[in-house]
């Protein structure tokens, strides 16, 4: 089974779950990695880069080196979603886009094949206030850590996923989250790491293939931050 990363690694779990940025937390404390909103975070709340803005920061096929490939993007895929085991991912909605986006104004997303396999990576940048990221990414990987083990269904295929907390990256940032998600079907697995990171307005999100998102995942938040 290929994972595709752009629609499944966000897509089977954060990504196709409506997250209303103003929704109330519905799955207890914040993860560990979470820090307070400071009064600085407050002074970029009104220079929130756009849609366009943040597409010129992506990681590009030079930013990555040889042997990557851009895989186009496609229209989201709206299929019926239920999460089974994991009511507070449940909370959240399990009926959404399995190719959607999370719910700030403004984002952008690239991903890539590597060498010709299977291995992917994919990044995706959002901007907003400082508090509604903050909130809304926090809110979304506490839900998954609160579930070891769930299953996921969507447009009739059940998908089973283990999810394993990491140590947050010792990289810049005001706040980091990362994890490792495990999907299974049709007895074949794949792994995809994700690791989000928020710098004032801006949130960085890279998902893939371990190796990559370890490999790239400095560069992508330099560039992000760049025109900061």
């Amino acid at each position: 089974m290929r994972v595709r990363v752009a629609t499944t690694a966000l897509g089977i779990t954060a990504a196709l779950l409506v997250l209303p940025a103003c929704s109330p937390d519905t799955t207890g404390a914040h993860p560990a990695t979470e820090q307070a909103v400071t009064p600085s975070d407050r002074t970029q709340e009104t220079s929130v880069p756009s849609s366009a803005a943040l597409t010129s920061r992506l990681l590009d096929q030079s930013d990555l080196g040889s042997g990557y490939l851009a895989e186009p993007q496609h229209p989201a895929q709206h299929d019926d979603v239920t999460v089974l085991g994991c009511p507070a991912l449940s909370e959240l909605g399990g009926s959404a886009a399995t190719g959607g986006t999370l719910a700030f104004p403004y984002k952008a997303k690239a991903a890539f094949t590597y060498g010709g396999s299977s291995s992917e990576i994919a990044e995706e940048l959002y901007s907003d206030s400082p508090k509604k990221l903050s909130d809304g990414i926090a809110r979304i990987f506490a839900a998954m850590a609160s579930c070891p083990t769930y299953q996921v269904i969507s447009g009739g295929a059940p998908v089973d996923v283990a999810s394993q907390k990491l140590a947050a990256p010792n990289t810049r940032g005001d706040q980091q989250w990362s994890q490792l998600l495990t999907f299974t079907s049709a007895g074949r697995s794949s792994v995809v790491k994700q690791t989000a990171i928020r710098s004032g307005n801006l949130l960085v999100i890279v998902s893939g293939s371990p190796a990559l998102v370890d490999r790239h995942l400095g560069k992508a938040l330099a560039k992000a931050m760049a025109a900061s």
